[in-house]
């Protein structure tokens, strides 16, 4: 007997039997979908985690300095961005101002910076224009607002050209940010950023207390970090306690690790329940067995060889854990589309998840119906005929 032929016993069987049939199926539906649910979501929420990594620029090194003992004057830093591989450098000073605008007064975090923090840090401007370096030359009373602030103090009303009062003093709004969210905590759009020179007299301290700098592509940030520390050990020398150089890749690969490892975890539970399922697939294939005895006697009476007993039974188990692996995918899809629209998770679907999760359910079939087959295969024919 053919292998097709084999496979229209086997449907012909499953559906003599609906109702058990689905119910043997529901296993194999409720692990596929958990697995491609939990692991959609543990990606999305990867996914996500490093969008909001990214927004805080890309190629990234961090100098922080703490205290007073290094002090990162301006040829200082001047040095850092002719280092090799140094694309771009934004010194930074930051600090809390007041900010008035006819009767709305709120605190509202300061950043006094250059021209190249723009792509340093990824700040684009979805109106007006950025800081430039003749604002910081001329000491230039002039603004860029996050998103956050315009619509505190100007609401739907164009910033562009308008002022605002910040210490006291009024500045003109020249720029609004695009909206970035908050990263690591901190929102990204309630700040005013200041020319450098500017943002020194608003704090009230000249001292530049972190640097960003950018390199040039992502394959040279180790090469690059190395020589910003040389640089910096050369100018600090034995004061290393005193600053630190972040690599903004070593934050993303440790994150990158925690997400992996709880892929790993949320894909394994469950798989668990695939376990269950395909045991339920063996407890109902073993009973068949046993309700088919007269059955099998009578096919292996008219000539039907161990190995067309051992297929059939086989192709059974392998095609209910099949045909649940199938409609699992299509539910764990769809529940994950409405978890996303529900709670508003980033859920992220592949097909290799959903193959394997497919190919699993198959191994699972093939695992658990080889033992009731096999069982089948070897019934006596003649005591098969006399079962009651």
């Amino acid at each position: 007997m053919g292998i097709w032929q084999s496979i229209k016993m086997a449907l012909r069987s499953i559906k003599g039997n609906k109702l058990r049939s689905a119910l043997t199926m529901l296993g194999m539906i409720i692990g596929v979908s958990s697995v491609i649910i939990l692991v959609s979501i543990a990606q999305g929420s990867a996914q996500n985690v490093t969008s909001r990594i990214n927004q805080l620029g890309t190629n990234l090194l961090t100098i922080n300095s703490f205290g007073t003992d290094i002090v990162l004057s301006e040829d200082k830093i001047d040095g850092l961005s002719k280092l090799n591989g140094v694309k771009a450098v934004a010194p930074v000073v930051q600090g809390r101002v007041n900010v008035k605008k006819d009767r709305t007064t709120s605190q509202v975090s300061l950043i006094g910076t250059n021209a190249a923090y723009s792509s340093v840090r990824d700040a684009k401007v979805s109106q007006g224009r950025f800081i430039t370096d003749l604002d910081i030359e001329y000491r230039q009373k002039i603004a860029v607002i996050g998103s956050d602030t315009a619509s505190s103090y100007f609401g739907t009303e164009n910033p562009v050209g308008q002022y605002l009062q910040i210490d006291g003093t009024s500045f003109k709004v020249v720029g609004v940010l695009v909206s970035k969210g908050s990263s690591l905590g901190q929102s990204g759009d309630n700040v005013i950023i200041v020319p450098l020179s500017t943002g020194q007299r608003l704090v009230k301290s000249t001292t530049i207390s972190q640097v960003y700098l950018q390199g040039k592509s992502e394959d040279q940030m180790d090469f690059v970090m190395n020589e910003v520390e040389m640089k910096m050990a050369s100018l600090f020398p034995n004061k290393s306690d005193s600053y630190s150089v972040t690599n903004q890749q070593d934050l993303m690969d440790t994150m990158s690790s925690v997400n992996d490892t709880m892929t790993m975890m949320l894909g394994g539970i469950a798989s668990i329940s695939l376990l269950v399922g395909g045991i339920g697939i063996m407890n109902i294939m073993l009973v068949s067995v046993s309700e088919r005895t007269k059955e099998i006697g009578i096919r292996k009476a008219i000539g039907a060889k161990r190995r067309d007993v051992l297929l059939q039974f086989l192709i059974e188990a392998v095609v209910l854990s099949g045909v649940g692996g199938l409609i699992g995918i299509l539910t764990g899809v769809g529940l994950g589309k409405l978890l996303s629209a529900l709670l508003n998770l980033t859920v992220t679907f592949t097909s290799s998840i959903m193959f394997s999760s497919f190919l699993f359910s198959l191994a699972v079939g093939v695992v658990f119906g080889v033992f009731p087959a096999n069982k089948a295969s070897k019934l006596n024919p003649i005591q098969a005929l006399r079962y009651e």
